[in-house]
């Protein structure tokens, strides 16, 4: 019903206004009503019983006044045709001129762009800088054809894909684009055949956009809507290309068809960020803060331009170096950093500036689409950015209650040629390694394929990466920003503690059997260390930062193990109390980790702590008890105390004959470390009587290539070398050696130390060669197996200079010496027993070149250090003065040395005892000297 006067005009018409009438005005008043029909003639009805009717020329007749009806369908007029424009770009953002080239991206679009019915995706994260490539490209290609069309069509929601192909119709004047029922994206189909023309649908992240939102046009069954996806409408002619730019995988092989004409796009090259950076912000004053920048901000382009805004906006107060201190001062403030939004031309007015904004568009999309997917995500953001097994992140399908702690004692020795000890039989792992799962095999699958799903879903918007060994990675600041979302949700506990169960449930205890396992998942561990939960779920938390502890203690990254065992100690004390088994087993190993970084006094405290409470709590002739006592003792014997070592070694010994019997493997390895301290003080043939019962006990009770047995072995080969018995000590040392490689393979530790004892036997005989030749493959194994800073491989090293050193290889044996105290000096401290003992080595090399003045400036930091750190009367700290007794001599001080060597030689007999080979040799040297 019209309400106003309608005017008819005879020029063509457009929209309801204008109709063609051949010359003819009607004007129909308010209360008539117009009705049109399919027919060539007009006909007005009345109210009144007449009616009226135009002629056949529709002329020559006007309506007064009438309150009956018009009837009338106007014949279809033809629209004016309009003469197309010539083609031009339209680009809705400028150009960048803090573009960067990003390798050879923009080669390969353009490549791939030129081929017939050309569709290529870039795809990545969001702010990963598609559409700064995809800007740069169009305008690159507008510059060398002016004479095509290029469009943008911004693709992230259904009303701006279609008013995107409006706009489209609109400036090439799309003959038809009026028609009421018109169907714009499919004459832009048909014209897509007969004009060049390039698309840019950018942002097409929402896969529902193109296969779920449909276009709606008219049909000929008059009301009814005919609806079809996006996607079916993208041209595919021989005339043009279509770019598309997207967050989601699956989507850009959707509308590209082939994996080949997908482009990954992911975090810029540093070079390439640095160069962002000075764009913006003009030359860095420090290059290395500058490179530091951009890698904490994952070389993302929208993070490095956010920051670069952010520092501009607060110059000269704020700088590169300013806001990378800020950044990496606390989570609260990062995330403050990272949700400034300065605002950016070049970016669409819907896409936010913040690159935490940005991210958590995405993830509330998987959230709403599968929920597990986000779950999975939330997940994987509190591991370690790289290496999450796929293991670890599915389901468990059975649970376990985890045991507590662990008992480890210390109480065995196995010879290492530069005085390290290990330990015999050193772990008692109460783990049982089988399960059993009560689930179905379809509920396995079921559970297999939802996880895949998820997976998949994470990696089409590009959120994670998997690599060949079935890990996952991810970006650190897609982490973060995962958690900061997390925590907008108020669910960032509840994923830190799910992560917390499946890491505490996954990562097994140190023992060397499960070292492969430990080494694959100690990085997530490490992070761990900063995720305390809340109070009630502390014990769990505990158990996983014990047994990482127990993992770095046993590859010598003493540092990280203190706090990861410092960590599980105060949380088991606070929540269980000091007197708790699981308590006391993380002082016990705190102490013992303690004890290897050379902290004797503090380690000495805490096991007679423990000692004192089993005793106490558990009984003297307790199992536990008796660990304890071994450890102490264990701490004696390093600080050259035989006799309180001794006292205490025997006691255990005797208590566990009676408790245990004469052949348990605790009793064994009580005897074992009792032969150790013998052994230490040249008592050797009651070293070897106990060594020799070990071994044949073992070989009967255990079996004769059992671990234990071939530690007993080797402890036994050490008396024999140490007395001049070379083939003895070699004969057993092959057999070690060869059980080793066979039974544990050629890379375990165990076999590294055979190697190595048998290369000293070798080098004690001056067989150089041969020593070299193992002493070499040692350190290359360790170095690869154990890591170039482990104390063994250090060992390795050090053993192999000293067979240089021998050989008069001054050089060699200085480089590598150089590096062993470089090295411990950084990993263990200046004044470690190991440190001091590198030192003392390099002095030795020095002092056989002649080089008197270095050698002397050694041996007297040495000397002065092991009297501060260990004692005056500490067999190391003499060992030391008859080094630098040694040193004087050869500069013709000969009075001086003497003296000290006379010194030297009454504190051993004081400490060592009359006949003590060190005592004997001191003693010699006085004679020697003095006559």
């Amino acid at each position: 019903m019209l309400t106003s006067d309608l005017h008819l005009h005879p020029r063509g018409y457009k929209t309801h206004k204008w109709l063609d009438l051949d010359a003819t005005y009607l004007i129909v008043k308010p209360k008539f009503s117009l009705r049109f029909r399919h027919a060539d003639k007009l006909r007005i009805e009345s109210a009144m019983p007449d009616s009226y009717r135009f002629g056949d020329y529709n002329n020559g007749f006007q309506v007064g006044t009438n309150r009956g009806t018009i009837y009338n369908t106007f014949p279809q007029a033809p629209e004016r045709s309009e003469t197309p424009p010539r083609p031009f770009a339209t680009i809705p953002f400028s150009r960048d001129p803090d573009f960067v080239n990003r390798g050879d991206i923009l080669e390969q679009i353009d490549r791939r762009c030129s081929e017939p019915a050309a569709r290529v995706a870039l795809v990545g994260l969001g702010g990963i800088g598609k559409s700064q490539l995809a800007i740069e490209f169009a305008h690159r290609i507008t510059e060398k054809q002016p004479d095509i069309w290029v469009f943008w069509v911004h693709a992230g929601i259904y009303e701006r894909v279609e008013d995107g192909f409006r706009t489209i119709a609109n400036t090439v004047k799309l003959a038809g684009r009026n028609e009421p029922k018109a169907n714009i994206p499919q004459l832009l189909a048909v014209q897509r055949t007969e004009r060049q023309m390039d698309h840019d649908p950018d942002s097409a992240d929402d896969r529902d956009v193109f296969d779920n939102a449909n276009i709606a046009h008219g049909t000929t069954s008059g009301n009814e809507r005919e609806r079809r996806p996006f996607a079916t409408y993208l041209p595919q002619s021989q005339n043009g290309s279509i770019i598309v730019t997207t967050r989601n995988r699956e989507l850009a092989f959707r509308l590209t068809g082939r994996r080949q004409n997908m482009i990954e796009v992911g975090p810029m090259a540093q070079t390439d960020a640095l160069a962002l950076l000075e764009k913006k912000l003009g030359s860095p004053a420090d290059l290395d803060v500058a490179a530091d920048l951009v890698q904490a901000l994952d070389l993302v382009p929208l993070a490095i331009s956010q920051a670069a805004a952010y520092i501009q906006a607060r110059a000269p107060r704020s700088s590169p170096e300013k806001y990378l201190a800020e950044f990496r001062k606390s989570e609260h403030r990062k995330s403050s950093l990272l949700q400034y939004d300065a605002g950016d031309l070049r970016r669409d007015g819907g896409a936010s500036n913040a690159v935490l904004t940005t991210w958590q568009i995405s993830f509330d999309y998987i959230r709403s689409k599968r929920p597990s997917a986000a779950d999975l995500l939330s997940l994987m953001s509190f591991f370690d950015r790289q290496g999450i097994p796929d293991w670890v992140l599915k389901p468990p399908r059975v649970t376990k209650e985890d045991i507590p702690g662990r008992r480890i004692d210390e109480d065995g020795d196995t010879d290492f040629d530069n005085g390290r000890s290990a330990t015999d039989g050193a772990v008692d792992d109460d783990m049982d390694s089988d399960t059993d799962s009560d689930l179905t095999d379809d509920s396995a699958d079921t559970t297999d394929d939802g996880f895949e799903d998820d997976v998949a879903m994470l990696r089409d918007y590009c959120l994670i990466a998997t690599t060949e060994m079935d890990e996952f990675e991810m970006h650190g600041l897609v982490q973060f920003s995962t958690r900061k979302w997390l925590e907008q949700w108020g669910q960032q506990e509840t994923f830190k503690q799910k992560f917390i169960e499946r890491m505490a449930a996954s990562f097994p205890t140190g023992d060397n059997k499960n070292w492969a396992t430990c080494r694959n998942l100690f990085a997530h561990v490490q992070v761990a260390l900063g995720y305390r939960p809340s109070e009630n779920r502390e014990e769990i938390w505990a158990t996983l930062l014990y047994n990482g502890g127990w993992f770095a203690w046993s590859q010598g990254r003493y540092e990280v193990a203190q706090r990861m065992v410092g960590k599980a100690r105060r949380a088991r004390e606070n929540r269980l109390g000091k007197e708790d088994t699981a308590s006391l087993d993380s002082m016990s190993l705190f102490a013992l980790i303690l004890l290897d970084r050379g902290q004797w006094e503090e380690a000495e405290k805490l096991f007679v702590q423990v000692m004192e409470t089993r005793k106490t709590k558990l009984g003297a002739d307790h199992r536990d008890t008796l660990s304890s006592m071994a450890n102490l003792a264990s701490t004696y014997r390093n600080q050259g105390r035989w006799d309180e070592a001794e006292k205490l070694e025997v006691q255990v010994m005797e208590t566990s004959k009676t408790k245990l019997g004469a052949d348990h493997p605790d009793t064994l390895t009580s005897m074992a470390n009792l032969s150790a301290t013998y052994r230490k003080q040249g008592r050797w043939e009651e070293a070897e009587k106990l060594e020799v019962q070990v071994m044949e006990t073992r070989k009967t009770k255990l079996g004769a290539d059992h671990p234990d047995t071939l530690s007993s072995m080797a402890n036994l080969a050490s008396t024999y070398r140490n007395q001049g018995r070379w083939e003895e000590a070699e004969k057993l040392e092959v057999q070690v050696m060869e059980t080793s490689k066979t039974k544990l393979g050629a890379d375990h530790p165990d076999t590294l130390t055979s190697m190595a004892n048998l290369a000293a036997t070798y080098r004690k005989q001056g067989r150089w060669e041969e020593a070299e030749k193992l002493e070499v493959q040692v350190m290359e194994t360790s170095k690869t197996k154990l890591g170039a800073d482990h104390p063994d491989t250090l060992s390795s090293m050090a053993n192999l200079a000293a067979t240089y050193r021998n050989q008069g290889r001054w050089e060699e044996a200085e480089k590598l010496e150089v590096q062993v105290m470089e090295t411990s000096k950084t990993k263990l401290g200046a004044d470690h027993p190991d440190t001091l003992s590198s030192m003392a080595n390099l002095a030795s090399t020095y002092r056989n070149q002649g080089r008197w003045e270095e050698a002397e400036k050694l041996e007297v930091q040495v000397m002065e250090t092991r009297k501060t750190k260990l004692g005056a009367d500490h067999p190391d700290t003499l060992s030391s003065m008859a080094n630098l007794a040694f040193t004087w001599k050869s500069q013709g001080r000969h009075s001086t040395a003497l003296a000290l060597m006379k010194d030297c030689a009454q504190a051993r007999q004081r400490r060592l005892g009359a006949e003590h080979p060190d005592t004997l040799s001191s003693l010699a040297t006085v004679t020697k000297w003095g006559s």
